[in-house]
């Protein structure tokens, strides 16, 4: 959208001195909210906690209210956003988030449903928001590996490599200048490498294709017989699994196999699961039968990430993300038990 279209539709001919001091707040409010999703996206990228990208937002709109008259027509209204909505993160930031656990967790971590995902513009090949959706920037691999970047950096790299922004314009935002910019993005690259493999196939699934689809089917299905034999076949020898908020990262087939063992998953009876994906990644949720409520009720959702015909990651979050994944409350007797 020109700058002359969007002014036009606030009821604005132009900016004075009072920028948009003059606007009224509904027609700003509905200006504003049209790029809620990506500026979500955005804040969840830099975050890594849904919660806490939502919670940003809502302050990025009341920054960008309070501060409208500040907003001189240089750049667009949604770049305008961005800007507030980048400060605002690392403000957040900045009151002592925690840093990542020993061995790489990030407990704050949070799943991300495709079905708001989809709410994102689509855009053209070309387009920002085309690049901001790609899948490998919002599997959960990515987001645990951007935590572990400074700030800054991290702003940057998510600026330049994932919105696609150019040197300057990042370096407004930030109130740096451009030569700062490139520096910190060469070191939050080389942040990155060290969080992830370095052949991107061994971090990112790719498109879902009939094996992956198959494999996610066969996990769910030992998973619900607790076959622990069964499971233990399609884990790839580096597998990892952990299951934030709670602290625990298991690295290596053995490792995981004897944490299912050790927590009594083989003796465990009455599961069922539905299939979903988070994070445009496959996702299987368990539900466990409970008696008193003659239903099966939230258990645990396992987010896979499946590379070379095997499972590489599972991580599992808690019954608490079942509403925003809009998954079912409960699944009702099947007159099996």
């Amino acid at each position: 959208m020109s700058a002359d279209t969007w002014l036009e539709e606030l009821g604005v001919s132009g900016l004075g001195e009072s920028g948009l001091g003059e606007v009224d707040e509904a027609a700003f409010s509905g200006l504003a909210e049209r790029h809620r999703r990506e500026l979500h996206v955005h804040c969840y990228r830099m975050l890594g906690s849904f919660d806490d990208a939502e919670d940003t937002v809502q302050e990025t709109f009341l920054r960008a209210w309070r501060r409208r008259e500040t907003f001189e027509g240089r750049s667009t209204f949604r770049a305008w956003l961005y800007r507030i909505a980048t400060n605002a993160c690392l403000d957040l930031i900045a009151k002592g988030r925690p840093e990542p656990a020993t061995g790489g967790e990030v407990l704050w971590l949070q799943p991300y449903p495709d079905r708001l995902l989809d709410e994102l513009p689509a855009g053209d090949a070309d387009e920002p928001e085309t690049v901001a959706v790609a899948r490998e920037t919002i599997e959960l691999a990515y987001l645990v590996a951007v935590q572990h970047l400074a700030p800054r950096p991290r702003a940057v790299l998510i600026l330049r490599d994932v919105l696609g922004w150019r040197a300057k314009d990042v370096a407004e935002v930030l109130g740096v200048s451009v030569n700062s910019v490139n520096s910190a993005l060469q070191r939050a690259r080389a942040g990155l490498r060290e969080h992830l493999p370095a052949d991107r196939q061994d971090w990112t699934g790719g498109e879902e294709d009939a094996g992956t689809r198959e494999l996610v089917r066969r996990y769910t299905d030992a998973s619900v017989a607790t076959d622990i034999p069964a499971l233990t076949a399609m884990l790839r020898d580096d597998v990892r699994c952990s299951m934030p908020p709670t602290p625990g990262l298991h690295v290596g087939r053995d490792a995981v196999v004897n944490d299912w063992v050790e927590g009594g998953f083989e003796g465990m009876k009455g599961l069922r699961a539905v299939l979903t994906s988070v994070n445009r990644q496959p996702a299987a949720a368990f539900y466990l039968w409970q008696k008193q409520e003659g239903a099966y009720l939230p258990l645990t959702i396992d987010v896979l990430r499946v590379t070379g015909g095997a499972i590489a990651e599972i991580v599992t979050f808690h019954d608490d993300q079942f509403p925003r994944l809009g998954l079912p409350e409960r699944l009702p007797a099947d007159g099996t038990e």
